[in-house]
């Protein structure tokens, strides 16, 4: 911003009685980045707030993603649910074998593939969205949404999740494709993943649609964190992982994947803090300060 915009932007906040407020966001985007990021996710008290998003997604997410892997192989005898993470965390050899060996086939999914059985667990995910949508509200700077309204576009961000994890797969891992083919196919399933961090803020923030242009840079947090950054993390240490409990059998697998959803829950803390830093210094100073000037937004 130059001087003159600086001035101009000052004396408007005066005007409004937000001249503290505005001093505040020019020293919060004085600040450099990655210190600001660490300070948001302090301010929010991030690691508490991922250690319990992660028994969420263990209990909630993790059994949705099952389901679907075994309803899109036709739940077949011959598969077993494990061919789903050992494809994710590309683990081969005696690993593989273990991860397979942990899980049951995909026809044993058949009878859990219900209204009542899916519903069980879109219900009981309804907590998670509202703890997800908690802490995007403290990461922006936000009022809380109501409780229906937590509810209401919770559920809608939570199966827009599925719907984005699904094309992802499909399009990244749907088939057995040489490396020059394999590049440009996760290239392309990345965009998904773009879309739906870009409009979370707008689900899950109060007045998260305001500087609409600017959500974009912010959907970029996580795009790096969710489709970058902890896909490479998992392929470069879940191996080694495993192996540590790779001597406790099945619940070894299990506890190797409560530590891989502590990986995705501090992603996606990671993901609120980033993308609001980066949204309060590329949105216009009048639009930041009308929606943090809110109750509670301090």
């Amino acid at each position: 911003m130059d001087e003159e915009s600086h001035d101009t932007a000052r004396a408007a906040a005066e005007r409004l009685g937000l001249g503290a407020q505005y001093q505040r966001l020019q020293e919060r985007r004085a600040t450099a980045f990655v210190p600001a990021v660490v300070r948001r996710f302090q301010d929010i008290d991030g690691g508490t707030q991922a250690g319990l998003l992660s028994l969420t997604l263990f209990t909630t997410v993790l059994p949705l993603v099952i389901l679907g892997f075994g309803y899109f192989s036709g739940f077949a005898a011959n598969i077993s649910v494990g061919v789903l993470f050992q494809r994710q965390l590309g683990l081969s050899g005696s690993l593989g074998q273990t991860v397979r060996e942990a899980f049951g086939a995909a026809d044993a999914l058949r009878s859990s593939w219900t209204v009542v059985g899916l519903a069980g667990f879109l219900v009981w995910g309804i907590p998670m969205t509202s703890q997800v949508a908690g802490i995007f509200a403290a990461a922006w700077r936000r009022e809380p949404l109501t409780f229906w309204q937590r509810v209401g576009r919770g559920t809608l961000w939570f199966v827009a999740y599925l719907v984005t994890l699904a094309i992802h797969d499909v399009v990244a891992f749907g088939g057995d494709h040489p490396l020059s083919v394999a590049i440009p196919l996760y290239l392309v399933s990345l965009i998904p993943l773009w879309v739906f961090w870009t409009v979370t803020p707008a689900l899950l923030v109060r007045e998260g649609g305001r500087g609409a242009r600017f959500l974009v840079t912010a959907g970029f947090a996580g795009l790096t964190i969710d489709g970058v950054i902890l896909p490479l993390v998992e392929r470069l240490f879940a191996p080694s992982l495993l192996e540590g409990w790779n001597g406790f059998g099945p619940i070894g697998v299990a506890m190797a994947i409560i530590i891989w959803c502590g990986a995705i829950a501090v992603g996606w803390v990671l993901t609120a803090c980033v993308g609001a830093v980066l949204w309060e210094r590329s949105a216009p100073s009048a639009t930041v300060l009308e929606v943090e000037a809110a109750p509670g937004a301090e």
